[in-house]
């Protein structure tokens, strides 16, 4: 979200009904923890996943277990947005930039390192609990370049089932 006005304990911004939508902004109330993270500046060394910060759907918390010093965290996702979830890729909880450790068909797992169990929101979640989800900004544009270039081919092809058909295939 772009921030359009901020003093030293506070700042505001708007939000579309689109982001209200699509995420869990709109159950936000005063005094909520947020988590919050400056935008990469032009030039900035980038060291990690590449995430937009832009809510693509919400999950739901389904359990937390403590792994030595460390905790997995397993969420449920909505099926239209498995497509773009894969081991060892990036995801976004809460706004937290997160590894997926484990998969399954409508769930996936995080390890989430002391440091971030500390310094995020994560902590703070109830079994249950909705959560923002971004997935992988990168597996969505191949998705799409992948789509266009079928239909571009299909569109150039003079080849059909009839065609096959008759050579025997």
């Amino acid at each position: 979200m772009t921030v359009i006005e901020m003093s030293t304990d506070y700042f505001s911004a708007d939000a579309s009904l689109e982001t209200l939508k699509r995420s869990t902004l709109g159950a936000i109330r005063a005094n909520s923890r947020v988590n919050l993270e400056r935008a990469l500046g032009v030039g900035e060394r980038l060291g990690g996943h590449m995430v937009q910060g832009h809510v693509d759907g919400t999950g739901e918390l389904l359990r937390v277990e403590q792994e030595g010093n460390a905790y997995r965290m397993r969420f449920r996702f909505p099926r239209e947005l498995g497509r773009y979830i894969a081991m060892k890729g990036s995801i976004t909880v809460d706004g937290t930039s997160l590894t997926v450790a484990g998969l399954g068909d409508d769930w996936f797992e995080v390890a989430v390192i002391p440091h971030t169990w500390r310094e995020t929101t994560l902590a703070s979640l109830k079994d249950g609990d909705p959560v923002n989800l971004e997935t992988d900004v990168l597996a969505n544009y191949v998705e799409r370049l992948m789509e266009r270039n079928d239909k571009a081919i299909a569109a150039t092809s003079n080849l059909t089932i009839e065609f096959l058909t008759e050579r025997g295939y």
